[in-house]
């Protein structure tokens, strides 16, 4: 918006300056403002206990047309896409339709171990129950909830890894009897206790490389370490129990 030019001194006010013309080289904020969560989706449950505190959800997507999907093959990656916002409208319309405007549940509560989708749509939540097993129109239309399904013409530009500015780091005290490194950045301990263990956040470009078998010694306490990237919208470890 272009600003009143200051008057001189008898008071009038000047001509306003002339707006700059637009541009077509300008890129989108990485974050955009106002930016609000609408759908997202997680696979939980299981003999192994897929889907715990701390996981990151299978699929993410934000009022903005981005989404954040966990990557097939890559132990931890994730993928950003980015809808246009036609082909997000017809999304969010598919997702109510299918019934996901409203909390529910589909399937029986009384299979052990049973794999479960859960389902968030602002603040209904939909639990699919072993959905491979489902003929309903919530099971249906997971498949749509596959970005890489997605045709190129419904995208604003092509997926690329995701790479978040913070990750959080929820480490928990062990006996360390395999491989104990030294912790190089602040102490695990000075955390705060979220998503199941103690939560710091430090920037994504600083984290050690890690994985499971290696303990990490800080404080004079020896720490299991797992690592969860901070998603769009989350800006605290707190964030991570939603």
């Amino acid at each position: 918006m272009a600003l009143t030019a200051c008057g001189d001194d008898s008071g009038t006010a000047g001509p306003p300056p002339p707006s700059p013309a637009p541009t077509s080289s300008s890129s989108p904020a990485k974050e955009p403002a106002g930016e609000q969560l609408v759908l997202r989706w997680r696979k939980t449950g299981g003999i192994a206990g897929i889907g715990g505190p701390g996981s990151v959800p299978d699929f993410s997507l934000y009022s903005s047309g981005r989404a954040v999907a966990a990557s097939e093959g890559a132990r931890g990656g994730l993928t950003e896409y980015r809808l246009k916002p036609e082909a997000l409208q017809r999304l969010l319309d598919g997702a109510r339709a299918a019934g996901f405007g409203r909390s529910h549940t589909v399937g029986s509560d009384r299979i052990a171990d049973a794999i479960i989708t859960v389902v968030t749509m602002g603040e209904a939540k939909t639990r699919i129950i072993q959905p491979e097993s489902q003929a309903g129109a919530e099971s249906a239309f997971l498949k749509r909830l596959d970005p890489a399904g997605w045709p190129a013409s419904d995208q604003a530009a092509p997926p690329e890894p995701y790479t978040p500015g913070r990750t959080a780091v929820l480490a928990g005290e062990t006996l360390g009897t395999g491989t104990v490194k030294e912790w190089p950045l602040g102490p695990l301990g000075d955390g705060v206790e979220a998503a199941g263990g103690i939560c710091t956040l430090v920037p994504s470009g600083k984290v050690p490389e890690t994985r499971p078998g290696i303990a990490w010694r800080s404080g004079g306490k020896t720490y299991s370490v797992r690592l969860r990237p901070l998603l769009p919208g989350e800006s605290s470890c707190r964030d991570l129990n939603t």
